[in-house]
Formats: C-alpha cells, structure tokens, sequence
C-alpha cells in the first residue's frame, strides 16, 4: 500500500521557497564554482550543503537575513567553495584572484534603451546624475562643481532629476525587462 502524501499549507510554502532556490540560484552557484576550476558535481554538492545551511538556520531563526534568499545561498556557497580549496591545499595565483574580483565588480555596461531616457533628461541632469552615481562624487563636491548653493540644492536637483527620468520610463509604459537587454 502506498501511503500518499498530504501537503501542507507550511509544507508547500517550503517546497515552493526550495524550488524557487533551485531555480534561480544554483545556476548562479554553478557559474561561480566553474570559474573557479570546479565541476558541475562539486557545485551540486556545494549548493546543497547551502541550501540545508539556510534551511537550518531559518527554521531555528539562529541568524537575522538581510539579503535575498539566493544572495545568501550564492555566499553560503562562496564560503563553502574557498574552505573546499583551503582544505585541498589547492592555491589559486594572486593574478588569478584580483582578474576574478575585478570581473565580478566590473559594473555592466548602461544598455542603450536606459542611455536614452537619461539624455532625455537634458545634459545638465545627466551630467549631474553621471557625476554622482557614475563618477561617485559626494554631493559637497556635486553642488561645488554645478554651482548649487549646498549639499540641500544638488539632493534636489538630483531627486529631480530621477523623477524626471521615472516620468519618461512610465510615460512610456516601460518595464524592467526593457533595460536587461
């Protein structure tokens, strides 16, 4: 006699938070345990153990999460992956680290759609908002380089000139998918 299976209302949730895990973050662990001279094997076995980590330290309510649950998997698995190596006695040169690193925080480039929008804005805002996000410049710097009266004016100015853009994007009936391309 088979004995079937009744699924909970907390049971299923489970089942449908592990799926969601299953499928939008083990390709992302995959990825990074590849490039990393891993094999598909070590990556399952990998997101595994993170999985259960995660699963663990939820139900025990033992850690406060302040990321997304893939986020917190992918650096369960980042930790895992560097212990594996450390235990291994494998060594990666330096050169080969400081290339991953700096392939990781290369930022993506703006697609053309968004670029768009944002020169829609006028030079001034896009000069403005490159400046601050872009460039990184603090906003005493900002306002003393546009002229604004303080660090209040140039915060406006740029909050205005989001709005702007925000105005143009809805405007237009544009979705996030638009600017992934």
């Amino acid at each position: 006699m088979t004995e079937t299976m009744v699924l909970t209302p907390a049971r299923e949730q489970r089942e449908k938070l592990l799926l969601e895990l299953y499928q939008k973050a083990f390709p992302v662990v995959a990825r990074y345990v590849s490039r990393r001279g891993g094999t598909l094997d070590e990556a399952k076995d990998i997101f595994q153990e993170g999985v259960i980590i995660y699963y663990e330290k939820v139900i025990t309510a033992s850690a406060t999460i302040n990321s997304t649950e893939q986020a917190y998997v992918l650096g369960i698995a980042k930790h895992l992956w560097a212990r594996i190596y450390q235990r291994n006695g494998q060594q990666v040169p330096l050169e080969q680290v400081a290339s991953q690193l700096a392939e990781e925080t290369t930022e993506a480039p703006v697609p053309e759609r968004l670029m768009r929008f944002l020169e829609k804005t006028g030079q001034k805002c896009l000069t403005l908002l490159r400046a601050f996000y872009y460039d990184k410049l603090p906003l005493t710097e900002v306002a003393q380089q546009f002229g604004y009266s303080g660090v209040r004016s140039a915060t406006v100015q740029k909050y205005k000139c989001l709005e702007k853009v925000r105005d143009n994007i809805k405007h237009n009936a544009l979705g996030y998918e638009d600017f992934l391309a």
